[in-house]
């Protein structure tokens, strides 16, 4: 049977109200992606932190420009800390990307990236942002855990690859199972309405990220 990966709901859902009461809102900077449009390097390192352990993702720049350039900017301004790995499958993958602000995550669903061309395989350990068809990406990314390369005939294009942690990576909980319709775990778009609020609550067990920096 032929997978699909699913992605982030295609319409956006009004966000629910969100700040600081007395101070401002520290993820300011991430309500407004058009402002996140720095040129990443050729080659660099994203280390994440996570509730089962560290892994870092060296990303290649010249494999797909447009996704290396976003994710350098996610990651270096916060936007995946505190995120969940929502969509966790035996076998297939591991899928993060959707924001437990829903502030921040209704303002990132338009933002959407043109396509890079295929030029790695999805292979172990590779990483690739999701999509819901061409010129589609937006936030959410997932890690191969073994050969997947029937999508690269979809339009995948990995950007980059874990050097480190893979045994961290294929800890992460799966007890979950894929979201609606075909299974019963989150559902994409009470994440976007909800946020953490709503994954803490009906989905304890999910793993996620504590902090996720660009290496020096």
């Amino acid at each position: 049977m032929k997978r699909v990966l699913a992605v982030a709901a295609a319409m956006a859902i009004p966000a629910l109200a969100f700040g600081q009461a007395g101070g401002a809102d520290p993820k300011a900077k991430l309500k407004t992606p058009s402002a996140l449009n720095e040129k990443a390097p050729d080659t660099y390192k994203a280390k994440f932190d996570t509730s089962k352990g560290p892994f870092t993702i060296e990303v290649h720049r010249d494999w797909a420009p447009l996704g290396a350039d976003r994710f350098y900017n996610l990651v270096k301004n916060g936007y995946y800390d505190d995120c969940r790995f929502f969509r966790v499958i035996d076998g297939f993958m591991a899928q993060i990307g959707m924001n437990g602000n829903p502030a921040v995550q209704s303002a990132w669903t338009g933002a959407r990236l043109q396509d890079d061309p295929v030029k790695q395989s999805n292979k172990k350990g590779f990483v690739t942002f999701a999509h819901a068809g061409p010129n589609t990406r937006t936030t959410q990314f997932f890690i191969n855990f073994g050969d997947n390369a029937g999508l690269d005939k979809q339009g995948f294009p990995p950007f980059g690859q874990i050097t480190e942690g893979m045994d961290v990576v294929e800890k992460l909980y799966s007890g979950y199972g894929d979201g609606p319709p075909r299974g019963k775990g989150p559902s994409q778009g009470q994440i976007t309405a909800e946020g953490n609020a709503y994954l803490t609550k009906d989905f304890p067990k999910l793993d996620f990220v504590k902090k996720a920096t660009i290496e020096k």
